[in-house]
C-alpha cells in the first residue's frame, strides 16, 4: 500500500496518475486511475487488479496510525489500496478537490465536513464516507471487496448552528446561545458536536428557545438557545449539526 504523507506529494501523484491515463489509451482519468468503494467488487468481477484510491482523515494522530495500520492488513492480491493523503483534522475542500483529481474515496474517522465541503463533495460526484467505530470502517470496505456491502444508511445534515455564546443557568447547566447557519435545528433531534471539525460529542437536543419562548423548530438566520443531553463543555465558535439517517436502497 502506498501512503503520501503530505498534500504536496498528494497532489503529484494524483496529477502523475491522470497524466499517465490520457497517455495510455487516452481512457477518462476515473475509469484509470481507481474505483469507487461502491464500484470495487465490480472492477474485481471483471479480472481486474482493482485499486481504491484513498484521502484517509482522523480526529487525532493515533486515530489516524490505527485507521492506516488496519487498511493496510486488507490489502489482496486483487485489490490494491493507496493513501492518496492522509491527515488529522476535519474534511475539507481541499480534501474534496484532491479525491476529484485523484477518483479517491474519502474516508473519515470520527470527523465531519463541513457544509460546504459536503456541497462541493456533492457536486463533484466525491464519496465521502464517515465512521466513528474502527472495527465498521474495516467491515465495511472488506465487505466491499468481497461484494457483501450491506444498504448504506446515508446520515442527512438537517440543520447546523454555531455557538456564538454560551449561558450558565442554576440547576440546568450550559446553554448554547446559537445562529442557526443553515437547514432547521428540530427539538429533539439526534445531534453531533463539532469542534474544528472532529467530532466531540454525540446525542440529543433537550431543550430549543427563541428568546423566552419553548420552540419546536429554528429555522436557518435565526438565534436560539440549544441545551444538550448530558454535555456541558460549550465553547463558542463549536459547532451543532443535526441529522436524520435514512436508507438507500441498492441497485442491481
Amino acid at each position: 500500500m502506498r501512503v503520501a504523507h503530505d498534500l504536496a506529494h498528494a497532489r503529484s501523484l494524483a496529477e502523475a496518475r491522470a497524466h499517465r491515463a490520457r497517455l495510455i489509451g487516452h481512457q477518462p482519468v476515473a475509469s484509470a486511475s481507481g474505483a469507487r468503494l461502491e464500484d470495487l467488487f465490480e472492477q474485481i468481477q471483471r479480472g481486474e487488479t482493482a485499486t481504491l484510491n484513498v484521502v484517509l482523515k482522523a480526529d487525532v494522530q493515533g486515530s489516524l496510525e490505527a485507521c492506516t495500520e488496519s487498511l493496510r492488513k486488507l490489502e489482496r492480491d486483487d485489490v490494491k489500496l493507496v493513501i492518496v493523503h492522509r491527515g488529522v483534522g476535519g474534511i475539507t475542500e481541499n480534501d474534496v478537490q484532491l479525491a476529484k483529481a485523484s477518483n479517491a474515496t474519502i474516508i473519515g474517522f470520527n470527523v465531519r465536513p463541513d457544509k460546504r465541503s459536503r456541497e462541493l463533495a456533492e457536486a463533484e460526484g466525491v464519496e465521502v464516507r464517515t465512521y466513528e467505530i474502527i472495527y465498521k470502517l474495516i467491515e465495511e470496505i472488506e465487505a466491499a471487496m468481497l461484494g457483501l456491502l450491506s444498504p448504506v444508511f446515508e446520515e442527512v445534515v438537517t440543520g447546523e448552528a454555531e455557538v456564538r455564546e454560551v449561558f450558565r443557568v442554576p440547576k440546568i447547566g450550559a446553554i448554547a446561545g446559537c445562529f442557526v447557519r443553515d437547514g432547521v435545528i428540530t427539538r429533539g433531534s439526534k445531534v453531533r458536536f463539532l469542534r474544528e471539525g472532529t467530532i466531540i460529542w454525540k446525542g440529543s437536543i433537550t431543550s430549543l428557545r427563541r428568546f423566552k419562548d419553548d420552540a419546536r423548530e429554528v429555522q436557518a438566520g435565526f438565534e436560539c438557545g440549544i441545551g444538550l443531553s448530558d454535555y456541558q463543555d460549550l465553547k463558542e465558535g463549536d459547532v451543532i449539526e443535526t441529522f436524520e439517517e435514512r436508507e438507500i436502497p441498492r441497485t442491481a
